[in-house]
């Protein structure tokens, strides 16, 4: 006989499996981000072949790291708004705000500096590109510092006030700047460079 799942279960599930696909590519793109950023410096300052080489290499990889860690985030919002819409209605104020900036950060800071840093290669100052994605990957950064900062808040709010049975945002910096955050933070960043690490060394 067969039982049907509770539709909960059914949307713990499924963004479940969206996260864990999602996660595969999260830390690859920030290590690698950084990692292509330093190799360009070494090559703007050498002049030496084997930085350029390498920075074409894995900023290629990079940048399929990053199609796919956007393309998988893009189905992770959609799923708050549709699978747990009760929850996004209820926390919006407070839980959209870091998503917004994330989102702000992602689509127009990052993407608008790999733009220039993909098609700007025969255009712009050897100095001006390297900066291109030396902001990338601060973008990288922050992007992840916003994501880590809403999940911290669902295991430690903070900064808000219950406001006709809903939370109010009233404190977006400690929202930000809470040790979970923080400290998660670091943890997750950590983790993305070892990770990124062990993927340079391992091609390498």
């Amino acid at each position: 006989m067969h039982t049907a799942m509770a539709p909960e279960a059914i949307a713990r599930w499924q963004f479940g499996i969206t996260t864990v696909y999602h996660y595969l590519f999260v830390p690859l793109t920030i290590s690698l981000a950084g990692i292509t950023a330093g190799l360009e410096t070494a090559w703007v300052r050498t002049r030496q072949e084997k930085y350029f080489h390498a920075t074409k290499f894995w900023g290629k990889l990079f940048l399929i790291n990053m199609v796919m860690g956007v393309v998988t985030g893009i189905v992770q919002e959609f799923q708050f708004g549709m699978n747990w819409s009760a929850y996004s209605r209820f926390v919006g104020d407070i839980f959209g705000a870091p998503l917004a900036m994330e989102a702000i950060i992602a689509f127009f800071f990052e993407s608008t500096f790999i733009g220039l840093w993909m098609f700007g290669w025969d255009k712009l100052p050897r100095k001006l590109h390297c900066a291109c994605i030396w902001m990338v990957s601060l973008g990288t950064v922050l992007s992840a510092y916003f994501i880590l900062a809403a999940n911290s808040w669902m295991q430690h709010p903070v900064g808000y006030r219950m406001d006709h049975g809903r939370p109010r945002l009233t404190d977006f910096t400690e929202v930000l700047l809470q040790p979970t955050a923080v400290f998660a933070a670091l943890h997750a960043l950590t983790a993305a460079f070892v990770t990124g690490g062990a993927l340079v060394t391992g091609i390498a």
